[in-house]
């Protein structure tokens, strides 16, 4: 066989999230979350940025497709030995907070919650699937939103440490990688998912949102200290989003635009997160957005600078492109839109798809940061046709995925230290961005509709044995 261009014990694998797979959402004692307030639909992020929207669950207006996800918490071993038959070397999901702490502000765990993870991390382990845990993935309780007011609320710095505290003593000693929060940085677009703000408390102002940061800075900082006195070994690491960053053209206002959207969106966080401290250019940011002198204890800077994290986990789905000097046609994307690039094509929702751009991305965080890299999320969004037998024939999907696989390899010989490629969605879910189960990114096609119409059952797409062979070869054979 090829010797692969990537390292010996590369981490190939999937990735999901509590909260838009597991469904059952008020088994065994779990409390609500934010996820089980956000409606269904296309319409789903105009309602969570108006006015009126205040975490009210309203059945008689909306569906909530997250209340019964794919169905994973009476599944997961169905679906966990299919992740195995796959060949998958780790498996990346996240512990719903509300599962453990209903309400959030609780000061003992549900055993109930803790005994489906004890099980689903087992599971990963007899099939030799290394545990990849995200603590807090858009999964909040609900309570801690509509009670605290979300993030920009110190209080939930306590209530973090508590529930970090709590699973990683339980599971230190069988799961090595770790994620403090996921997508950190989506706030500077849609606070709603991971600081539980919407406009109705305080996610309209840009002050509550760089103070809410601050408080997931320091609770971040909180999670890799306790996570490193358990033991020194374990891989804790940071989780952003990623946008390639383009100039429409050599115009200095669009460069200049495209270097200040690098710093706000791309590195902000993870600025504060691997190199320990607020970057110089927070300054001209706290102006941009009037924001005032945070409020901070006395200790919450020296506790960010002690307790750094350890890699970097990022999404990448697309890039996007800078022009502030003429009119363009505007573009999605995952969070960070932009505008239309000539030089791509999209996806069925409009991602641009730029396999170029995951390896500028590998290089740029890597030549700034020099911590080990993880992609625990990339992948296409697309509606699948099945046929008779479910079968989705979805080499559009293995185009998508073949392209930044190579991409990945360009960056290794770039000299990208890579730990781990774990695509989104690697069974089909619930669309964090619309709710809808259509769009789909998984490699197991899964029988529910939008309408939660279905009999749930799981079929393999063409994709899952193609993706069975790049594991096998680490690499090698993308074919």
């Amino acid at each position: 066989m090829t010797k692969s261009i990537f390292k010996e014990g590369f981490l190939w694998g999937g990735a999901t999230a509590a909260n838009q797979l597991e469904g059952a959402y008020q088994a065994d004692g779990k409390g609500l979350s934010v996820a089980d307030a956000m409606p269904g639909g296309k319409q789903r992020w105009s309602i969570l940025a108006g006015e009126e929207f205040d975490w009210r669950i309203d059945e008689s207006n909306y569906i909530y497709p997250n209340h019964t996800g794919i169905d994973h918490y009476h599944r997961f071993k169905e679906d966990i030995s299919l992740f195995a038959k796959m060949g998958f070397k780790c498996y990346r999901f996240s512990i719903a907070w509300s599962r453990i702490f209903p309400n959030g502000d609780e000061t003992t765990p549900n055993e109930a919650g803790l005994h489906f993870y004890d099980e689903l991390i087992d599971t990963c382990l007899n099939y030799n699937i290394e545990p990849v845990v995200t603590i807090s993935h858009y999964e909040m309780p609900l309570n801690l939103a509509k009670k605290y007011g979300g993030w920009k609320n110190r209080e939930l710095i306590d209530f973090y440490e508590r529930f970090a505290d709590v699973v990683l003593k339980r599971y230190y000693q069988k799961v090595k990688y770790w994620m403090t929060f996921n997508e950190i940085n989506s706030p500077f677009e849609l606070p709603a998912l991971s600081m539980g703000m919407v406009k109705s408390n305080g996610g309209g102002v840009w002050q509550n949102i760089f103070q809410a940061w601050h408080h997931q800075f320091v609770a971040s900082a909180k999670a890799v200290k306790i996570g490193h006195e358990l033991d020194p070994n374990l891989q804790i690491g940071c989780m952003i989003i990623y946008g390639t960053t383009y100039s429409y053209d050599a115009n200095p206002t669009n460069q200049v635009a495209t270097m200040i959207q690098n710093q706000e969106f791309n590195y902000f966080c993870a600025d504060v997160q691997v190199r320990g401290k607020y970057p110089a250019y927070v300054k001209r940011m706290f102006e941009k957005y009037d924001v005032q002198p945070l409020e901070i204890k006395a200790d919450d800077l020296a506790l960010i600078s002690a307790h750094t994290v350890d890699y970097i986990g990022f999404s990448y789905y697309m890039s996007t492109a800078i022009n502030e000097t003429t009119t363009a046609e505007k573009v999605q994307g995952n969070i960070l839109g932009g505008v239309k690039n000539p030089f791509l094509k999209a996806s069925d929702w409009g991602w641009q798809i730029d396999p170029d751009g995951l390896r500028i991305a590998l290089n740029e965080l890597y030549n700034r940061y020099e911590k080990p890299l993880f992609i625990v999320e990339n992948g296409l969004g697309a509606y699948d046709e099945v046929d008779e037998n479910f079968y989705v024939a979805d080499d559009y999907r293995i185009d998508y995925l073949r392209k930044h696989i190579v991409a990945m390899g360009q960056a290794v010989k770039d000299g990208v230290d890579l730990m781990g490629y774990t695509p989104w969605g690697c069974i089909d879910l619930v669309s964090a961005s619309t709710g809808e189960m259509s769009k789909r990114y998984g490699f197991i096609y899964v029988d529910k509709d939008d309408e939660g119409k279905g009999t749930f059952n799981r079929y393999e797409k063409k994709s899952f044995g193609w993706y069975k062979k790049v594991i096998a070869t680490n690499g090698t054979d993308l074919d």
